[in-house]
Protein backbone atom coordinates (compact mmCIF):
# COMPACT_ATOMS: atom_id res chain seq x y z
CA UNK A 1 0.00 0.00 0.00
CA UNK A 2 2.81 2.37 0.95
CA UNK A 3 4.61 1.52 -2.29
CA UNK A 4 1.45 2.23 -4.27
CA UNK A 5 0.98 5.55 -2.46
CA UNK A 6 4.54 6.59 -3.17
CA UNK A 7 4.14 5.60 -6.80
CA UNK A 8 0.95 7.64 -7.10
CA UNK A 9 2.64 10.61 -5.43
CA UNK A 10 5.56 10.39 -7.85
CA UNK A 11 3.14 10.38 -10.79
CA UNK A 12 1.33 13.40 -9.39
CA UNK A 13 4.56 15.30 -8.96
CA UNK A 14 5.68 14.41 -12.49
CA UNK A 15 2.31 15.46 -13.91
CA UNK A 16 2.53 18.78 -12.10
CA UNK A 17 6.03 19.36 -13.39
CA UNK A 18 4.96 18.80 -16.98
CA UNK A 19 1.69 20.70 -16.79
CA UNK A 20 1.71 23.63 -19.20
CA UNK A 21 0.12 26.95 -18.36
CA UNK A 22 -0.62 29.65 -20.93
CA UNK A 23 2.12 31.78 -19.43
CA UNK A 24 2.61 34.84 -17.22
CA UNK A 25 -0.41 36.99 -16.46
CA UNK A 26 0.83 39.89 -18.60
CA UNK A 27 0.16 37.87 -21.76
CA UNK A 28 -3.58 38.03 -21.11
CA UNK A 29 -3.61 41.70 -22.10
CA UNK A 30 -0.53 41.87 -24.32
CA UNK A 31 -0.53 43.75 -27.62
CA UNK A 32 2.81 43.44 -29.43
CA UNK A 33 4.51 45.89 -31.76
CA UNK A 34 7.15 44.41 -34.06
CA UNK A 35 10.14 46.54 -35.01
CA UNK A 36 12.72 45.90 -37.72
CA UNK A 37 15.57 47.78 -35.97
CA UNK A 38 17.47 48.84 -39.11
CA UNK A 39 14.36 50.69 -40.28
CA UNK A 40 12.72 52.23 -37.22
CA UNK A 41 14.71 55.28 -36.10
CA UNK A 42 18.27 56.42 -36.83
CA UNK A 43 19.89 58.35 -33.97
CA UNK A 44 23.35 58.72 -35.56
CA UNK A 45 22.60 59.99 -39.07
CA UNK A 46 24.14 57.01 -40.89
CA UNK A 47 20.86 56.00 -42.57
CA UNK A 48 20.40 52.85 -40.47
CA UNK A 49 18.17 52.54 -37.41
CA UNK A 50 19.58 51.71 -33.98
CA UNK A 51 18.69 51.02 -30.35
CA UNK A 52 18.98 54.63 -29.22
CA UNK A 53 16.61 55.51 -32.04
CA UNK A 54 14.05 53.02 -30.75
CA UNK A 55 14.49 54.33 -27.21
CA UNK A 56 13.78 57.87 -28.43
CA UNK A 57 10.41 56.72 -29.77
CA UNK A 58 9.18 54.79 -26.73
CA UNK A 59 6.67 57.50 -25.79
CA UNK A 60 5.12 57.21 -29.23
CA UNK A 61 5.03 53.42 -28.90
CA UNK A 62 3.34 53.74 -25.50
CA UNK A 63 0.80 56.18 -26.99
CA UNK A 64 -0.36 53.43 -29.35
CA UNK A 65 -1.53 51.36 -26.39
CA UNK A 66 0.84 48.47 -27.13
CA UNK A 67 2.63 46.98 -24.15
CA UNK A 68 5.20 44.63 -25.66
CA UNK A 69 7.89 44.82 -28.34
CA UNK A 70 9.43 42.20 -30.59
CA UNK A 71 12.71 43.32 -32.14
CA UNK A 72 14.08 41.54 -35.18
CA UNK A 73 17.71 40.31 -34.79
CA UNK A 74 20.04 42.71 -33.04
CA UNK A 75 23.00 40.39 -32.41
CA UNK A 76 26.31 40.72 -34.25
CA UNK A 77 25.70 39.51 -37.79
CA UNK A 78 27.27 39.00 -41.18
CA UNK A 79 24.25 40.85 -42.63
CA UNK A 80 23.74 38.49 -45.53
CA UNK A 81 20.23 37.67 -44.33
CA UNK A 82 18.94 40.73 -42.51
CA UNK A 83 20.59 39.80 -39.21
CA UNK A 84 19.48 36.16 -39.29
CA UNK A 85 23.08 35.07 -39.90
CA UNK A 86 24.36 35.54 -36.36
CA UNK A 87 28.06 35.77 -35.56
CA UNK A 88 27.83 36.32 -31.79
CA UNK A 89 24.64 35.74 -29.79
CA UNK A 90 26.10 37.44 -26.73
CA UNK A 91 26.87 40.77 -28.41
CA UNK A 92 24.69 43.54 -29.89
CA UNK A 93 25.73 44.35 -33.44
CA UNK A 94 27.75 47.61 -33.54
CA UNK A 95 25.36 49.08 -36.13
CA UNK A 96 22.70 49.13 -33.39
CA UNK A 97 24.89 50.05 -30.43
CA UNK A 98 26.18 48.08 -27.46
CA UNK A 99 24.97 45.63 -24.85
CA UNK A 100 24.67 48.59 -22.50
CA UNK A 101 22.41 50.36 -25.02
CA UNK A 102 20.16 47.30 -25.02
CA UNK A 103 19.95 47.28 -21.22
CA UNK A 104 19.13 50.99 -21.23
CA UNK A 105 16.42 50.45 -23.86
CA UNK A 106 14.88 47.65 -21.82
CA UNK A 107 14.94 49.71 -18.63
CA UNK A 108 13.35 52.70 -20.38
CA UNK A 109 10.67 50.45 -21.89
CA UNK A 110 9.92 48.83 -18.54
CA UNK A 111 9.44 52.25 -16.95
CA UNK A 112 6.65 52.76 -19.50
CA UNK A 113 5.08 49.36 -18.88
CA UNK A 114 6.43 47.88 -22.11
CA UNK A 115 7.97 44.39 -22.32
CA UNK A 116 10.85 43.72 -24.74
CA UNK A 117 11.38 40.44 -26.61
CA UNK A 118 14.25 39.63 -28.97
CA UNK A 119 14.63 37.40 -32.00
CA UNK A 120 16.54 34.17 -31.35
CA UNK A 121 17.95 32.33 -34.35
CA UNK A 122 18.25 28.93 -32.72
CA UNK A 123 18.72 26.73 -35.79
CA UNK A 124 21.92 28.10 -37.30
CA UNK A 125 24.71 30.64 -37.11
CA UNK A 126 26.63 32.65 -39.65
CA UNK A 127 29.51 30.89 -41.36
CA UNK A 128 31.53 33.82 -39.94
CA UNK A 129 30.77 32.71 -36.37
CA UNK A 130 33.85 31.79 -34.29
CA UNK A 131 32.03 28.55 -33.43
CA UNK A 132 31.82 27.59 -37.09
CA UNK A 133 35.34 28.72 -37.93
CA UNK A 134 36.74 26.61 -35.11
CA UNK A 135 34.51 23.70 -36.09
CA UNK A 136 35.65 23.87 -39.73
CA UNK A 137 39.35 24.11 -38.90
CA UNK A 138 39.60 21.53 -36.15
CA UNK A 139 39.62 17.76 -35.95
CA UNK A 140 36.75 15.70 -34.58
CA UNK A 141 37.85 16.30 -30.98
CA UNK A 142 37.56 20.10 -30.87
CA UNK A 143 34.99 21.76 -28.59
CA UNK A 144 32.88 23.02 -31.48
CA UNK A 145 33.70 20.19 -33.89
CA UNK A 146 30.20 18.76 -33.75
CA UNK A 147 28.24 21.93 -33.07
CA UNK A 148 27.49 21.58 -36.77
CA UNK A 149 26.75 18.63 -39.05
CA UNK A 150 29.72 17.60 -41.17
CA UNK A 151 30.22 14.75 -43.61
CA UNK A 152 32.61 13.61 -46.33
CA UNK A 153 29.86 11.63 -48.02
CA UNK A 154 26.61 12.85 -49.56
CA UNK A 155 24.24 11.29 -52.07
CA UNK A 156 24.32 11.89 -55.81
CA UNK A 157 21.04 13.80 -55.53
CA UNK A 158 22.59 16.08 -52.90
CA UNK A 159 25.58 16.66 -55.20
CA UNK A 160 23.17 17.50 -58.02
CA UNK A 161 21.41 20.03 -55.77
CA UNK A 162 24.77 21.72 -55.04
CA UNK A 163 25.47 21.91 -58.78
CA UNK A 164 21.98 23.34 -59.46
CA UNK A 165 22.56 25.97 -56.79
CA UNK A 166 25.90 26.90 -58.37
CA UNK A 167 24.17 27.44 -61.73
CA UNK A 168 21.39 29.61 -60.26
CA UNK A 169 21.55 33.39 -60.93
CA UNK A 170 22.54 34.14 -57.34
CA UNK A 171 24.01 30.97 -55.79
CA UNK A 172 24.71 32.41 -52.34
CA UNK A 173 21.07 33.52 -52.01
CA UNK A 174 19.67 30.22 -53.23
CA UNK A 175 18.00 27.86 -50.77
CA UNK A 176 18.36 24.82 -53.06
CA UNK A 177 19.75 21.66 -51.50
CA UNK A 178 20.82 20.60 -48.02
CA UNK A 179 24.61 20.67 -48.12
CA UNK A 180 27.40 23.13 -48.85
CA UNK A 181 30.77 22.07 -50.23
CA UNK A 182 33.37 23.58 -47.90
CA UNK A 183 36.41 21.31 -48.28
CA UNK A 184 37.27 22.16 -44.68
CA UNK A 185 39.70 20.36 -42.41
CA UNK A 186 36.74 19.02 -40.43
CA UNK A 187 35.04 17.50 -43.48
CA UNK A 188 34.13 18.19 -47.08
CA UNK A 189 30.45 19.18 -46.62
CA UNK A 190 28.28 20.82 -43.99
CA UNK A 191 24.50 20.92 -43.62
CA UNK A 192 22.92 24.35 -44.09
CA UNK A 193 19.67 25.57 -42.59
CA UNK A 194 18.67 28.16 -45.24
CA UNK A 195 21.36 30.00 -47.22
CA UNK A 196 24.92 28.72 -47.74
CA UNK A 197 26.23 31.12 -45.11
CA UNK A 198 23.86 29.66 -42.46
CA UNK A 199 25.27 26.31 -41.29
CA UNK A 200 22.77 24.28 -39.27
CA UNK A 201 23.47 23.80 -35.59
CA UNK A 202 23.55 20.15 -34.56
CA UNK A 203 20.54 19.18 -32.45
CA UNK A 204 20.81 15.61 -33.67
CA UNK A 205 18.54 13.36 -35.71
CA UNK A 206 15.29 11.90 -34.47
CA UNK A 207 15.98 8.76 -36.53
CA UNK A 208 19.69 8.56 -37.38
CA UNK A 209 20.55 6.45 -40.41
CA UNK A 210 23.10 3.81 -39.26
CA UNK A 211 24.76 4.12 -42.67
CA UNK A 212 25.35 7.84 -42.08
CA UNK A 213 27.93 8.08 -39.33
CA UNK A 214 27.53 11.86 -39.11
CA UNK A 215 23.88 11.61 -38.09
CA UNK A 216 24.01 11.75 -34.29
CA UNK A 217 21.04 10.96 -32.04
CA UNK A 218 19.48 13.81 -30.08
CA UNK A 219 20.97 12.34 -26.89
CA UNK A 220 24.56 12.51 -28.14
CA UNK A 221 26.98 14.83 -26.30
CA UNK A 222 27.22 17.52 -29.01
CA UNK A 223 23.46 17.94 -29.63
CA UNK A 224 23.05 18.21 -25.87
CA UNK A 225 25.87 20.77 -25.71
CA UNK A 226 24.10 22.87 -28.35
CA UNK A 227 20.91 22.79 -26.26
CA UNK A 228 22.85 24.01 -23.23
CA UNK A 229 24.38 26.79 -25.34
CA UNK A 230 20.93 28.02 -26.39
CA UNK A 231 19.78 27.99 -22.77
CA UNK A 232 22.90 29.96 -21.83
CA UNK A 233 22.14 32.54 -24.52
CA UNK A 234 18.58 32.97 -23.28
CA UNK A 235 19.71 33.18 -19.64
CA UNK A 236 22.34 35.80 -20.57
CA UNK A 237 19.69 38.13 -21.97
CA UNK A 238 16.96 37.24 -19.47
CA UNK A 239 19.39 38.31 -16.75
CA UNK A 240 19.71 41.68 -18.52
CA UNK A 241 15.96 42.24 -18.39
CA UNK A 242 14.77 40.79 -21.70
CA UNK A 243 11.19 39.50 -21.38
CA UNK A 244 11.18 36.75 -23.98
CA UNK A 245 12.28 35.44 -27.35
CA UNK A 246 10.63 34.94 -30.70
CA UNK A 247 12.39 31.85 -32.03
CA UNK A 248 13.15 31.86 -35.74
CA UNK A 249 12.43 28.63 -37.66
CA UNK A 250 11.64 26.97 -34.35
CA UNK A 251 10.61 23.63 -35.87
CA UNK A 252 13.78 23.21 -37.95
CA UNK A 253 16.20 22.15 -35.22
CA UNK A 254 16.04 18.34 -35.03
CA UNK A 255 16.59 16.63 -38.38
CA UNK A 256 14.70 13.65 -39.82
CA UNK A 257 11.90 14.28 -37.35
CA UNK A 258 8.55 13.30 -38.89
CA UNK A 259 5.66 14.76 -36.95
CA UNK A 260 8.16 17.05 -35.14
CA UNK A 261 8.01 14.83 -32.06
CA UNK A 262 11.63 15.30 -31.01
CA UNK A 263 11.71 19.03 -31.61
CA UNK A 264 8.52 19.31 -29.54
CA UNK A 265 10.28 17.43 -26.72
CA UNK A 266 13.24 19.80 -27.06
CA UNK A 267 11.12 22.91 -26.68
CA UNK A 268 9.12 21.43 -23.81
CA UNK A 269 12.42 20.95 -22.01
CA UNK A 270 13.34 24.57 -22.77
CA UNK A 271 9.93 25.73 -21.54
CA UNK A 272 10.23 23.79 -18.29
CA UNK A 273 13.66 25.29 -17.72
CA UNK A 274 12.38 28.79 -18.50
CA UNK A 275 9.29 28.46 -16.31
CA UNK A 276 11.43 27.32 -13.38
CA UNK A 277 14.07 30.02 -13.71
CA UNK A 278 12.35 32.89 -15.56
CA UNK A 279 8.59 32.41 -15.07
CA UNK A 280 7.67 35.95 -16.22
CA UNK A 281 9.41 35.54 -19.56
CA UNK A 282 7.84 34.08 -22.70
CA UNK A 283 8.70 31.94 -25.71
CA UNK A 284 7.18 32.81 -29.09
CA UNK A 285 7.67 30.52 -32.07
CA UNK A 286 7.97 30.95 -35.77
CA UNK A 287 6.50 27.51 -36.36
CA UNK A 288 3.20 28.42 -38.02
CA UNK A 289 1.58 25.28 -36.71
CA UNK A 290 -0.02 26.09 -33.34
CA UNK A 291 -1.26 22.51 -32.68
CA UNK A 292 2.41 21.45 -32.65
CA UNK A 293 4.17 24.55 -31.37
CA UNK A 294 1.97 25.40 -28.40
CA UNK A 295 1.75 21.88 -26.90
CA UNK A 296 5.46 21.77 -27.73
CA UNK A 297 6.11 24.43 -25.11
CA UNK A 298 5.61 27.82 -26.71
CA UNK A 299 3.42 30.51 -25.18
CA UNK A 300 2.55 31.91 -28.62
CA UNK A 301 2.68 30.68 -32.20
CA UNK A 302 1.78 32.52 -35.38
CA UNK A 303 -0.76 31.79 -38.07
CA UNK A 304 0.99 33.39 -41.02
CA UNK A 305 2.01 32.86 -44.65
CA UNK A 306 3.23 29.27 -44.30
CA UNK A 307 2.31 26.28 -42.16
CA UNK A 308 -1.38 26.00 -41.28
CA UNK A 309 -3.20 27.43 -44.33
CA UNK A 310 -5.58 30.37 -44.16
CA UNK A 311 -3.72 33.63 -43.74
CA UNK A 312 -2.89 33.91 -47.44
CA UNK A 313 -6.51 33.37 -48.50
CA UNK A 314 -7.42 36.42 -46.41
CA UNK A 315 -4.69 38.87 -47.42
CA UNK A 316 -2.55 37.75 -50.38
CA UNK A 317 -4.31 38.68 -53.61
CA UNK A 318 -3.00 36.77 -56.66
CA UNK A 319 -0.63 38.99 -58.58
CA UNK A 320 1.03 40.37 -55.46
CA UNK A 321 4.42 38.93 -54.44
CA UNK A 322 3.03 36.54 -51.81
CA UNK A 323 -0.13 35.86 -53.79
CA UNK A 324 1.83 33.35 -55.83
CA UNK A 325 2.04 29.62 -55.32
CA UNK A 326 5.16 28.16 -53.73
CA UNK A 327 7.23 26.06 -56.17
CA UNK A 328 5.34 22.87 -56.95
CA UNK A 329 2.16 24.12 -55.28
CA UNK A 330 -1.16 25.54 -56.48
CA UNK A 331 -3.00 28.37 -54.76
CA UNK A 332 -6.02 27.15 -52.85
CA UNK A 333 -7.99 30.30 -53.68
CA UNK A 334 -8.62 32.59 -56.64
CA UNK A 335 -9.11 35.86 -54.73
CA UNK A 336 -8.23 36.95 -51.20
CA UNK A 337 -10.99 37.91 -48.79
CA UNK A 338 -9.75 41.37 -47.76
CA UNK A 339 -9.87 42.77 -51.27
CA UNK A 340 -12.34 45.35 -52.52
CA UNK A 341 -13.48 43.06 -55.35
CA UNK A 342 -15.40 41.01 -52.79
CA UNK A 343 -14.71 37.68 -54.50
CA UNK A 344 -12.83 35.93 -51.71
CA UNK A 345 -13.85 33.36 -49.13
CA UNK A 346 -13.28 32.66 -45.45
CA UNK A 347 -13.80 28.90 -45.27
CA UNK A 348 -10.14 27.89 -45.50
CA UNK A 349 -9.17 30.34 -42.77
CA UNK A 350 -12.15 29.64 -40.50
CA UNK A 351 -11.79 25.85 -40.74
CA UNK A 352 -8.07 25.85 -40.01
CA UNK A 353 -8.14 28.59 -37.40
CA UNK A 354 -11.02 26.92 -35.55
CA UNK A 355 -9.18 23.58 -35.43
CA UNK A 356 -5.98 25.22 -34.19
CA UNK A 357 -7.81 27.43 -31.69
CA UNK A 358 -9.79 24.50 -30.25
CA UNK A 359 -6.64 22.41 -29.76
CA UNK A 360 -4.54 25.15 -28.15
CA UNK A 361 -6.90 27.58 -26.38
CA UNK A 362 -6.10 26.25 -22.91
CA UNK A 363 -2.35 25.96 -23.50
CA UNK A 364 -1.28 29.17 -25.22
CA UNK A 365 -2.10 31.84 -27.76
CA UNK A 366 -2.36 32.08 -31.54
CA UNK A 367 -1.11 35.32 -33.07
CA UNK A 368 -2.43 36.69 -36.37
CA UNK A 369 -0.06 39.58 -37.16
CA UNK A 370 -0.88 42.54 -39.38
CA UNK A 371 2.30 41.68 -41.31
CA UNK A 372 5.94 40.97 -40.54
CA UNK A 373 9.43 41.38 -41.98
CA UNK A 374 9.02 38.31 -44.21
CA UNK A 375 5.90 39.14 -46.21
CA UNK A 376 3.91 42.00 -47.67
CA UNK A 377 2.02 44.65 -45.72
CA UNK A 378 -1.80 45.06 -45.88
CA UNK A 379 -1.34 48.22 -48.03
CA UNK A 380 -0.58 46.58 -51.36
CA UNK A 381 -2.09 46.29 -54.80
CA UNK A 382 -5.76 47.21 -54.88
CA UNK A 383 -6.00 47.26 -51.07
CA UNK A 384 -4.53 50.71 -50.70
CA UNK A 385 -7.10 53.06 -49.19
CA UNK A 386 -7.39 53.99 -45.54
CA UNK A 387 -10.99 52.76 -45.35
CA UNK A 388 -9.90 49.30 -46.54
CA UNK A 389 -6.98 49.21 -44.13
CA UNK A 390 -9.21 50.16 -41.19
CA UNK A 391 -11.41 47.11 -41.86
CA UNK A 392 -8.33 44.87 -41.91
CA UNK A 393 -7.01 46.42 -38.67
CA UNK A 394 -10.42 45.81 -37.05
CA UNK A 395 -9.91 42.13 -37.79
CA UNK A 396 -6.36 42.02 -36.44
CA UNK A 397 -7.32 43.74 -33.19
CA UNK A 398 -10.58 41.90 -32.44
CA UNK A 399 -9.51 38.31 -33.02
CA UNK A 400 -8.52 36.12 -30.05
CA UNK A 401 -4.93 35.38 -29.11
CA UNK A 402 -2.14 37.94 -28.90
CA UNK A 403 -2.15 40.71 -31.56
CA UNK A 404 1.09 41.69 -33.31
CA UNK A 405 1.17 45.00 -35.19
CA UNK A 406 4.06 45.37 -37.60
CA UNK A 407 5.67 48.83 -37.34
CA UNK A 408 4.13 51.29 -39.78
CA UNK A 409 0.91 49.33 -40.29
CA UNK A 410 -0.69 51.63 -37.73
CA UNK A 411 -0.31 54.44 -40.30
CA UNK A 412 -0.98 52.27 -43.35
CA UNK A 413 2.56 52.25 -44.73
CA UNK A 414 2.83 50.82 -48.25
CA UNK A 415 4.57 47.67 -49.33
CA UNK A 416 6.96 49.11 -51.90
CA UNK A 417 7.20 46.99 -55.04
CA UNK A 418 10.35 46.10 -56.96
CA UNK A 419 12.96 47.37 -54.51
CA UNK A 420 16.53 46.10 -54.91
CA UNK A 421 17.81 43.29 -52.73
CA UNK A 422 19.12 44.61 -49.40
CA UNK A 423 21.04 42.28 -47.07
CA UNK A 424 19.27 39.19 -48.38
CA UNK A 425 15.83 40.77 -48.36
CA UNK A 426 14.93 39.94 -51.97
CA UNK A 427 11.17 40.69 -52.31
CA UNK A 428 11.02 41.29 -48.57
CA UNK A 429 12.73 44.67 -49.00
CA UNK A 430 9.37 46.29 -49.71
CA UNK A 431 8.16 45.54 -46.22
CA UNK A 432 11.37 46.59 -44.42
CA UNK A 433 11.41 50.27 -45.43
CA UNK A 434 12.06 53.07 -42.88
CA UNK A 435 9.34 54.15 -40.48
CA UNK A 436 7.70 57.35 -41.71
CA UNK A 437 7.55 59.94 -38.97
CA UNK A 438 7.22 63.25 -40.82
CA UNK A 439 6.79 64.52 -44.38
CA UNK A 440 10.07 65.02 -46.22
CA UNK A 441 12.76 63.22 -48.17
CA UNK A 442 13.84 60.98 -45.27
CA UNK A 443 10.46 60.95 -43.48
CA UNK A 444 12.02 61.98 -40.16
CA UNK A 445 13.73 58.58 -39.91
CA UNK A 446 17.25 59.97 -40.28
CA UNK A 447 19.21 63.19 -40.74
CA UNK A 448 21.20 61.54 -43.54
CA UNK A 449 20.95 62.36 -47.23
CA UNK A 450 18.09 60.48 -48.99
CA UNK A 451 20.58 58.38 -50.97
CA UNK A 452 22.03 57.08 -47.67
CA UNK A 453 18.72 55.65 -46.40
CA UNK A 454 18.68 51.97 -45.55
CA UNK A 455 15.76 51.65 -47.97
CA UNK A 456 13.60 54.35 -49.63
CA UNK A 457 10.47 55.91 -48.15
CA UNK A 458 7.09 56.57 -49.79
CA UNK A 459 4.95 58.85 -47.63
CA UNK A 460 2.29 59.45 -50.30
CA UNK A 461 2.95 63.19 -50.17
CA UNK A 462 3.18 63.18 -46.39
CA UNK A 463 -0.17 61.43 -45.79
CA UNK A 464 1.38 58.21 -44.55
CA UNK A 465 3.33 59.75 -41.68
CA UNK A 466 2.87 59.90 -37.93
CA UNK A 467 3.01 63.70 -37.83
CA UNK A 468 0.17 64.12 -40.33
CA UNK A 469 -2.04 61.42 -38.90
CA UNK A 470 -1.67 62.51 -35.29
CA UNK A 471 -3.51 65.71 -36.25
CA UNK A 472 -6.40 63.86 -37.91
CA UNK A 473 -9.01 62.18 -35.69
CA UNK A 474 -10.15 60.11 -38.68
CA UNK A 475 -6.70 58.84 -39.63
CA UNK A 476 -5.51 55.27 -39.68
CA UNK A 477 -3.31 56.02 -36.67
CA UNK A 478 -6.19 57.46 -34.63
CA UNK A 479 -8.41 54.49 -35.49
CA UNK A 480 -5.70 51.98 -34.55
CA UNK A 481 -5.22 53.67 -31.16
CA UNK A 482 -8.98 53.56 -30.54
CA UNK A 483 -9.10 49.86 -31.42
CA UNK A 484 -6.23 49.01 -29.07
CA UNK A 485 -7.82 51.02 -26.25
CA UNK A 486 -11.12 49.23 -26.88
CA UNK A 487 -9.42 45.84 -26.75
CA UNK A 488 -7.80 46.66 -23.40
CA UNK A 489 -11.09 48.01 -21.98
CA UNK A 490 -13.36 45.20 -23.17
CA UNK A 491 -12.82 41.79 -21.48
CA UNK A 492 -14.48 39.78 -24.26
CA UNK A 493 -12.13 41.35 -26.83
CA UNK A 494 -9.02 40.65 -24.79
CA UNK A 495 -6.67 37.75 -25.44
CA UNK A 496 -8.67 35.30 -23.31
CA UNK A 497 -12.12 35.80 -24.83
CA UNK A 498 -13.73 32.89 -26.68
CA UNK A 499 -14.39 33.02 -30.42
CA UNK A 500 -16.97 31.66 -32.81
CA UNK A 501 -18.07 32.49 -36.36
CA UNK A 502 -21.80 33.35 -36.33
CA UNK A 503 -22.31 34.24 -39.99
CA UNK A 504 -22.60 31.77 -42.88
CA UNK A 505 -19.13 30.54 -43.81
CA UNK A 506 -20.35 30.03 -47.38
CA UNK A 507 -21.70 33.60 -47.58
CA UNK A 508 -18.49 35.38 -46.63
CA UNK A 509 -19.53 39.03 -46.88
CA UNK A 510 -19.94 40.18 -44.19
CA UNK A 511 -17.88 38.05 -41.84
CA UNK A 512 -19.48 38.16 -38.39
CA UNK A 513 -17.93 36.56 -35.34
CA UNK A 514 -18.61 36.56 -31.62
CA UNK A 515 -16.21 37.11 -28.74
CA UNK A 516 -17.34 36.13 -25.24
CA UNK A 517 -15.91 36.21 -21.75
CA UNK A 518 -18.08 35.56 -18.73
CA UNK A 519 -21.41 37.29 -19.31
CA UNK A 520 -20.10 39.72 -21.91
CA UNK A 521 -20.71 39.10 -25.63
CA UNK A 522 -19.26 41.24 -28.40
CA UNK A 523 -20.02 40.87 -32.12
CA UNK A 524 -17.70 42.00 -34.90
CA UNK A 525 -18.93 42.41 -38.49
CA UNK A 526 -16.48 43.05 -41.34
CA UNK A 527 -17.12 44.05 -44.92
CA UNK A 528 -13.87 44.62 -46.82
CA UNK A 529 -15.67 44.49 -50.18
CA UNK A 530 -16.77 47.39 -52.36
CA UNK A 531 -20.42 46.35 -52.13
CA UNK A 532 -23.04 46.97 -49.43
CA UNK A 533 -23.91 43.75 -47.56
CA UNK A 534 -26.20 42.55 -44.79
CA UNK A 535 -26.40 39.66 -42.33
CA UNK A 536 -28.96 38.45 -39.80
CA UNK A 537 -27.61 36.94 -36.57
CA UNK A 538 -30.15 35.21 -34.35
CA UNK A 539 -30.23 35.72 -30.61
CA UNK A 540 -29.23 39.40 -30.58
CA UNK A 541 -31.74 41.92 -29.28
CA UNK A 542 -30.40 45.24 -28.09
CA UNK A 543 -26.78 46.21 -28.77
CA UNK A 544 -24.39 48.99 -27.89
CA UNK A 545 -22.01 50.21 -30.60
CA UNK A 546 -18.39 50.14 -29.44
CA UNK A 547 -16.66 51.30 -32.64
CA UNK A 548 -17.28 51.60 -36.36
CA UNK A 549 -15.42 52.42 -39.51
CA UNK A 550 -17.37 53.46 -42.56
CA UNK A 551 -21.15 53.30 -42.49
CA UNK A 552 -22.30 50.28 -40.52
CA UNK A 553 -25.17 49.52 -38.17
CA UNK A 554 -26.74 46.73 -36.15
CA UNK A 555 -30.38 46.60 -35.03
CA UNK A 556 -31.88 43.50 -33.42
CA UNK A 557 -29.22 41.29 -34.96
CA UNK A 558 -29.56 42.85 -38.43
CA UNK A 559 -26.16 44.00 -39.59
CA UNK A 560 -25.99 46.51 -42.45
CA UNK A 561 -22.57 47.39 -43.78
CA UNK A 562 -21.68 49.84 -46.53
CA UNK A 563 -18.63 49.18 -48.74
CA UNK A 564 -15.37 48.90 -46.77
CA UNK A 565 -16.92 49.13 -43.33
CA UNK A 566 -16.87 47.34 -39.99
CA UNK A 567 -18.73 47.50 -36.71
CA UNK A 568 -18.13 46.18 -33.20
CA UNK A 569 -21.15 45.94 -30.88
CA UNK A 570 -21.76 44.64 -27.39
CA UNK A 571 -24.93 42.67 -26.82
CA UNK A 572 -26.85 44.19 -23.93
CA UNK A 573 -27.55 41.85 -21.03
Amino acid sequence: MKKLLLSSLAFLVASTMFAQSKGPAWLQDAVFYQIYPSSYMDSTGDGIGDLKGIESRLDYIKSLGVNALWLNPVFESGWFDGGYDVIDFYKIDPRFGTNTDMVELVNAAHKRGIKVCLDLVAGHTSSKSPWFKESASCDVNGRYADYYIWTDEISESDKAAIEARRKSPNPESSTLGQYVEANAKRAKYYLKNFYECQPALNYGYAHPDPAHKWEQPVTAPSPQAVRREIRNIMAFWFDKGIDGFRVDMASSLVKNDPGKKEVMKLWREMRQWKDKNYPECVLISEWANPPQAIPGGFNIDFMIHFGVPGYGSLFFEPGTPWGKAWPGQKLSYEHCYFDKAGKGGIKEFVDNFTKSYTKTHDLGYIAIPSANHDYQRPNIGTRNSIDQLKVAMTFFLTMPGVPFIYYGDEIGMKYQMNLPNKEGSNERAGTRTPMQWTPGATAGFSTCQPAQLYLPVDTQNGLLTVATQEKDPNSMLSFTKKLIALRHATPALDNEGDWALVSDVNRPYPMVYKRTLGTQSVYIALNPSGKAVTAKVAGITATRVLITTGKASCKSGNFKLAPCSAIVVEAEK
